[in-house]
């Protein structure tokens, strides 16, 4: 069973910076990567980036790539995801997942709790 714990989340202004922090256990395939998804109210979950568990290859949704970082420590089984020039439009539940590949959310087989960003104007 894995689980995942993601935390890090807050009230910034916009053009702020935070950092999320993804803490996995359990048996992970090797094969497998860490994303995370985003989902605003009203709205379908969205693919906001993805990394392999060996911690590389990352890729980027286009609307994040340039200010979102994402990394991982293998020592520790903790992936973060650090989030610069925060927009207004950024504000969601942000949840981290492993799953097979790719930025489909069905893909995915385990989720975080979630924890909310709220970018002001």
């Amino acid at each position: 069973q894995v689980q995942l714990v993601d935390s890090g989340g807050g009230l910034v202004q916009a053009g702020g910076s935070l950092r999320l922090s993804c803490a996995a256990s359990g048996r992970i395939d090797s094969n497998s990567v860490m994303g995370w998804f985003r989902q605003a109210p009203g709205k379908e979950r969205e693919f906001v980036v993805f990394i392999t568990w060996s911690g590389d290859m990352p890729y980027y949704s286009n609307s994040v790539k340039g200010r979102f970082t994402i990394s991982k420590d293998n020592a520790k089984n903790t992936v973060y995801l650090q989030m610069n020039s925060l927009k207004p439009e950024d504000t969601a539940v942000y949840y981290c997942a492993v799953g097979k590949y790719g930025s489909n959310p069905l893909l995915y087989d385990y989720w975080g709790q979630g924890t909310q960003v709220t970018v002001s104007s």
